[in-house]
């Protein structure tokens, strides 16, 4: 745990798996450096474990999985900062290769407005009870150093605070 790479993370993507919450996705521009997971995979090959990712996060587009691999110089990412930052950590870590979810971020195409902080709100204030309920509970459960923008700023909000305790899955 704790173990990965520092990711730009925010929590920028629509997911219709969840409800249409706001879920967390690689975030270039809007996200900040944070702390990801690392753990060993029992495959060899690179291919196979995209292809367990893949499964594990139903997806089935295998672009949608990144990965790098220094034995054979695969790479598959959809940024070079981030496929650099993996290969980097994968040198430093001794790890012959990475996987990781490498979904497209999708808030702009489904709302029709850029990610900001404040559209981010708007948008979670208008989702129906049900998908409100399991944004908040998304948000509030991911893991304590998974610390973006969004999150410290609906910390301080009354209206994000006033939703009451989240139960964990």
């Amino acid at each position: 745990m704790g173990a990965g790479p520092h990711i730009p993370l925010e929590f920028a993507r629509i997911s219709l798996k969840r409800k249409r919450a706001l879920t967390l996705v690689i975030e270039p521009e809007a996200g900040e450096g944070c702390v990801t997971h690392a753990i060993e995979s029992v495959r060899d090959d690179i291919h196979e474990a995209a292809d367990d990712l893949a499964l594990r996060e139903r997806t089935t587009d295998i672009t949608h999985i990144g990965a790098v691999c220094l034995r054979t110089g695969f790479i598959r990412s959809s940024s070079a900062r981030i496929a650099q930052r993996v290969t980097a950590w994968c040198l430093w870590s001794g790890a012959s290769g990475a996987v990781w979810t490498d979904l497209p971020r999708n808030f702009l195409e489904t709302t029709g407005e850029p990610f900001s902080l404040e559209a981010a709100v708007d948008y979670l204030k208008a989702l129906r009870p049900k998908a409100l309920e399991e944004a908040h509970r998304y948000i509030e459960n991911a893991p304590e150093h998974t610390d973006t923008p969004l999150r410290r700023y609906l910390a301080d909000d009354p209206w994000w605070r006033g939703l009451g305790p989240v139960k964990a899955e």
